[in-house]
């Protein structure tokens, strides 16, 4: 799944040890833009991602999953992401040249070898 939203907060990062070993978890608040915009919690595991991104007002394309679980009787669901990229705000990650491209109008030869303008229309 993916979301594009604004950084609404970075929270303290998480530390601990588990059977595998060292853990290193940081959630993040994004705003989602629309009529009703809502927020959303999202957990960003380990050191895959660029910390560089999460400045709070940034807009951010989020790859992520969802996952529930049961414990106790109780289910819990974490969103997990696994992708953060920054949004270009200029309206896209690829950038175009912005300048109008112009043609030149074709031209057409009559039977008799002579060229046709724009002009010589028949009606």
């Amino acid at each position: 799944m993916q979301l594009t939203a604004k950084l609404a907060s970075v929270l303290p990062e998480q530390t601990g040890n588990g059977k595998n070993g060292v853990w290193k978890k940081q959630d993040i608040i994004v705003e989602t833009e629309g009529q009703y915009p809502k927020k959303v919690c999202i957990s960003l595991w380990g050191e895959k991602h660029d910390r560089n991104l999460l400045k709070v007002g940034s807009k951010l394309n989020i790859s992520f999953d969802i996952e529930s679980r049961e414990f106790n009787g109780k289910w819990y669901t974490d969103v997990k992401a696994w992708k953060i990229e920054g949004v270009n705000e200029g309206g896209g990650a690829a950038s175009y040249h912005d300048e109008p491209v112009t043609y030149a109008p074709p031209t057409f030869e009559s039977d008799s070898g002579s060229v046709i303008s724009n002009d010589d229309c028949p009606f």
